[in-house]
């Protein structure tokens, strides 16, 4: 009562039908027969030859089952394990790369790795992107420049005896300099050529915030090469970085409606709330776990600051919660924020989670985040104290705040102040 068609090689199928009528009929004729039904199929690497992938396959079977992963997705990642492990002598490592390249690709390498990172099989050997980035922007420069600055930029993102590592984003910054020094390398061979005259020259067109960086990224480059040994004589030992003053107004109603009709999703809503109302950093949002929240008591605890939960974070953690429950039941992520990727690890989302989510459409988490530090200075006083505690803010920062709200106060004090015939515009006599 079957076609009894053959199954291809490798099939992933334990049996193959004409239709529905024809599974139908099998599986009744079965019963009626007391005959059982045909094994399951399962994946070759749970019964392969070598011991390596075996047990390989039987973790990322563990795996599947503690972190929700999909039946699509572990029989994708045993056919990685068996393209990287079939072939290998047992206890020899797997390298990154060699996973990256091997590796089918409906394969997900990410998974693949996290199987063999826990058998510890995995040997790390990729390069950051910041690094290719480094190697491929200083090999532009002339010779007598390219190895002196690949080697200061190689220190700012690694650190040495008697500097911290700096993050990616100043490594980028501070190459921001790079047109200076093509634009030196014209007339100069080497960094040691460089005189006070030309740093001199290079930094009168610039203005601002990129007149002050491109300050503290020389000043940066030619200490390095005085400690190295590089140069006889630093050209930027003089060289003062100016305080920008920093203006901040709060935001007017258009903007505050902008954000309520582009934040419409829950975690949008969220995100918002919390640099509304609590004056969170993008990192400490994306940082935020379940073990931070104590929804019965009203506190929360965002980047170590512990704090009463306002009302409006309060409900958009709810509304947020049940949709995370009801998109993945068995994540065993415990970040608040997850997405499709990192609901299958233990990660936090990454930058570009917030940016595609709000940034990218016109809303500005630091622009909320100031503005409701700015309001608490205008309404309690402009008190730098305050703001710290209340924001867990340096002090620093927190002047820098309650300077701007001054004023603002001292600004609308006068405005107030002065004299209703001065604001009539005064007749020309001839």
């Amino acid at each position: 009562m079957h076609c009894g068609k053959p199954l291809p090689e490798e099939s992933r199928r334990d049996r193959a039908y004409c239709d529905n009528k024809c599974r139908g009929l099998g599986s009744y004729y079965r019963r009626k027969a007391g005959v059982p039904p045909p094994p399951h199929w399962q994946h070759p690497a749970l019964t392969s030859d070598n011991p390596v992938l075996r047990s390989a396959a039987a973790h990322a079977k563990q795996l599947s089952e503690a972190n929700g992963w999909s039946p699509s997705l572990v029989r994708c990642a045993m056919d990685g394990l068996t393209a990287v492990l079939a072939d290998r002598p047992p206890g020899k490592p797997v390298k990154l790369t060699e996973v990256r390249a091997r590796i089918p690709r409906h394969a997900s390498s990410l998974r693949v790795a996290e199987v063999l990172t826990d058998l510890e099989l995995l040997e790390n050997d990729s390069v950051l992107a910041v690094r290719t980035w480094i190697e491929n922007r200083t090999a532009e420069l002339p010779a007598g420049f390219a190895s002196d600055v690949r080697a200061w930029l190689l220190v700012l993102l690694d650190g040495d005896s008697r500097a911290k590592p700096r993050s990616h984003a100043c490594v980028y910054v501070y190459f921001g300099v790079h047109p200076l020094l093509e634009n030196w390398a014209t007339t100069r061979g080497h960094l040691r050529e460089i005189t006070v005259t030309d740093v001199t020259a290079a930094l009168s067109p610039l203005r601002g915030w990129q007149r002050r960086n491109a300050i503290a990224a020389l000043r940066s480059l030619f200490r390095f090469a005085k400690k190295r040994g590089l140069i006889f004589a630093n050209p930027t030992t003089r060289l003062r970085m100016e305080d920008i003053p920093r203006s901040l107004l709060p935001m007017t109603d258009a903007e505050v409606l902008a954000v309520q009709r582009i934040a419409v999703t829950p975690a949008q809503r969220l995100i918002v709330a919390l640099a509304a109302v609590h004056a969170a950093r993008a990192t400490a949002i994306r940082r935020l776990t379940l073990d931070d929240l104590d929804l019965p008591n009203r506190r929360i605890t965002i980047a170590g600051h512990g704090q009463r939960l306002g009302e409006l974070p309060h409900q958009t953690l709810l509304a947020s919660l049940d949709q995370r429950r009801a998109t993945w039941p068995k994540t065993p992520n415990r970040h608040v924020l997850i997405n499709a990727k990192t609901a299958l690890g233990t990660r936090p989302v990454s930058p570009e989670y917030l940016k595609r989510h709000l940034l990218h459409q016109g809303v500005y988490l630091e622009r909320i985040r100031g503005d409701r530090v700015l309001h608490e200075a205008l309404t309690a006083g402009a008190d730098p104290l305050h703001l710290a505690l209340v924001f867990n803010l340096s002090h620093t920062t927190a002047s820098s705040y309650a300077a701007i709200a001054q004023n603002l106060l001292d600004d609308t004090a006068a405005v107030e102040e002065l004299p209703l015939n001065q604001w009539r515009p005064r007749r020309r006599t001839s």
